[in-house]
């Protein structure tokens, strides 16, 4: 008889108690290689619309499809079996209505079979959050800077550097919280403020580019491993991969080149034939 060992997935309900305990450890994601690597490290990896940016080399995130985030979801849940798997939901597939926004988070979560969705903006969202989670779709809301509204912002600036910006963002992530989100990602704001919210909400904040006394913390992948070109100012580079990669794709060229690869080791010969009569 065979036995079967199950991993139970950390969900969304987990996430929530997690609020005042131990920091809650997030990283994006977008590859079932990578997601495989960090999945045993950290509690929650998520499929942010940041991968127009960093895979496909976009501006911002406003290009990015409901599509494209299906994919590379799927391929992050391939490549996980523990960690909760929350996807953003792109720009333009939730806002018209909490209607529209329900049936772009079932379909995300029916193709992907992640356990949470994450979107945009603090009061102008909060009916469409509470529409969501009442029809048992679990969301991450995300207050602060928020960078699908770039368009309209500007610019990716901190928020919260003075302090007549904080009663708007600080009603924001109380609205998010009221409607039921079980977790909000404060993004780039004075860390004063984010403590702040941290203390005023009764859900885990999740700090990026915030403060360390948020809930937990979360950066996107790449740049924390100094894949990306250039590193925002909040992220602490943990690896060089960069040139790391660089120098093996380096000495690889130089040995296609001087025909040194490949070697006979990663060549294949011939079947030796057999004999008449054997």
């Amino acid at each position: 008889m065979s036995v079967h060992s199950t991993v139970r997935r950390i969900s969304a309900p987990d996430i929530r108690a997690r609020k005042g305990g131990e920091p809650i450890v997030a990283l994006t994601a977008y590859h079932a290689h990578t997601a495989g690597v960090a999945d045993e490290l950290v509690d929650l990896l998520l499929v942010g619309d940041s991968l127009g940016m960093v895979m496909h080399g976009m501006e911002t995130t406003v290009p990015v499809t409901v599509e494209m985030m299906i994919l590379q979801g799927q391929a992050v849940m391939r490549g996980s079996q523990r960690a909760l798997v929350a996807v953003d939901l792109p720009f333009g597939s939730f806002e018209e209505s909490p209607q529209a926004a329900f049936r772009t988070a079932a379909h995300v979560l029916k193709e992907t079979g992640a356990g949470a969705v994450k979107l945009e903006g603090g009061i102008r969202m909060a009916e469409t959050i509470r529409f969501l989670t009442k029809r048992g779709v679990p969301v991450i809301g995300h207050v602060g800077l928020t960078p699908q509204s770039i368009l309209a912002l500007g610019s990716f600036r901190a928020q919260g550097r003075d302090t007549a910006e904080w009663p708007a963002i600080e009603a924001d992530a109380k609205a998010v919280a009221d409607a039921g989100a079980f977790a909000v990602v404060v993004e780039a704001v004075a860390a004063p403020l984010a403590d702040r919210i941290t203390a005023a909400v009764p859900i885990p904040t999740i700090g990026i580019g915030a403060s360390p006394g948020c809930d937990g913390q979360i950066l996107v992948m790449e740049d924390m491993l100094g894949l990306s070109e250039r590193t925002p100012r909040f992220v602490k580079r943990y690896g060089d991969l960069r040139a790391h990669i660089r120098a093996a794709i380096e000495e690889y060229a130089q040995e296609v080149r001087s025909r040194a690869f490949p070697a006979s080791e990663h060549t294949y010969a011939m079947r030796k034939q057999r004999a008449a009569g054997e």
